[in-house]
Formats: structure tokens, sequence, C-alpha cells
């Protein structure tokens, strides 16, 4: 519709644009009721969840999963104040740098919130 010239990129134009705020609430939503969803689904309460491993797009994010599910920061696996949001490396990340703090048997709460506006969260006992 509008062919890339001088003008039209001086114009921004050919810019993806998003809303922040509405983009925000969304996440925050959705991610937070999915955590919740899987732990009913799964008879899964704050006590019985060893850690919630949140996709890393935002702090406020994760702490919203983490209040909705009933878990204390020390259970929630946060490293984006190191990295980031690498976008859909985010879990596996965070399950590399807390490998050794993983258990055998120990119950693990993934949730993400991603491009498309997609999201999904998945129960995990750790295996070694």
């Amino acid at each position: 519709m509008n062919p890339a010239t001088h003008e039209t990129v001086d114009a921004g134009m050919h810019y993806a644009y998003q809303e922040g705020r509405t983009v925000f609430k969304f996440a925050v939503t959705n991610m937070a009721e999915v955590t919740h969803e899987i732990m009913v689904r799964n008879n899964l309460t704050a006590e019985n969840v060893d850690w919630l491993v949140p996709h890393q797009a935002n702090k406020r994010i994760i702490d919203a999963t983490a209040e909705r599910a009933g878990l204390p920061e020390e259970k929630v696996m946060i490293n984006i104040h190191r990295y980031g949001n690498t976008t859909s490396a985010t879990i596996p990340l965070c399950l590399w740098e807390w490998e050794d703090k993983l258990k055998k048997g120990d119950n693990l709460v993934l949730a993400a919130f991603g491009g498309g506006f997609t999201w999904g969260s998945v129960y995990l006992k750790w295996a070694y």
C-alpha cells in the first residue's frame, strides 16, 4: 500500500507499533491465569510447587504470575536482569542456570506468553 520511499521511511510508516500497556495487561492476566489453571488441574498448591519457571519478558509480569500462584520469590526462577528477554530461550536458560538447584522429583510449573498473543503452561516433574 505504501512502498518504501525516502519520504515514507522518514515518516516512520514502516515500523511496527505495539500498545505496550495493552500487551502488558493481556500478558499478566493470561500468564497468571494459565499458571493457576495448571496448578488446579494437577492438584498443586504453592507448598508443593518447588519452582515456577516463567517466561522472562518483564519482571512485573513474573511477579504478578507468582503472586497469582501464591509462590514466594524464592521459588521463582528469575534471570531477566542478566539476559533481558531472550524470547523463546528464556525458559531453557532458566532451567540451565538453576539445574544445580533442581532435585529429582521437584515439581516445576513452566509458564510463557509470547508472539502472536499465545500463552501456555505445563507441569513438569524433574526426573534427574
